[in-house]
């Protein structure tokens, strides 16, 4: 679906993303009731969303510290050039990590801003020296997270 056009939303499609947003795990039973529809019709909107790619998946929003991550950090990375294949490579292996949880390309700045986890300031240390180190890699500019006021997911569905 192209991003720029009108997907076509009513209310009861809206109403339908703001609840499996703020819940994903709900049956449809609930969603149809939370929705005021019944189940099977409410099943078709939310199958004909995720068909179109408005409901790209469902997560599990776990605690990273419970499971040993202590830093996150981001990372601002310039390259050299930015040729396609130049882009398109770094992007791959940025994409390869496990501790780099977004890739974003950015204007202004920079090219890529990365947010990632490390399991201690040594780990953290090691991810930049590899950034600094990996190919047409110009500069890196990390930032570490002190403390989140807001982590939510998903976008105003209004």
């Amino acid at each position: 679906m192209n991003r720029e056009q009108d997907p076509g939303l009513d209310s009861v499609d809206r109403h339908i993303l703001a609840e499996l947003q703020a819940d994903g795990r709900m049956t449809n039973v609930e969603l149809a009731r939370r929705v005021n529809l019944s189940a099977p019709p409410c099943l078709r909107r939310v199958r004909r969303l995720e068909e179109a790619g408005i409901i790209r998946g469902y997560h599990a929003d776990i605690d990273p510290v419970s499971l040993g991550w202590e830093v996150t950090f981001f990372a601002l990375v310039g390259l050299e050039s930015q040729k396609q294949a130049v882009l398109d490579a770094f992007e791959a292996l940025a994409s390869s990590w496990p501790e780099v949880r977004e890739c974003h390309m950015i204007r202004g700045g920079g090219d890529f801003l990365l947010r990632l986890v490390a399991r201690d300031t040594a780990h953290e240390n090691e991810l930049t020296a590899r950034l600094t180190n990996a190919p047409a890699v110009l500069r890196v500019q990390t930032l570490q997270t002190i403390r989140t006021a807001k982590d939510e997911a998903g976008v105003p569905v209004a």
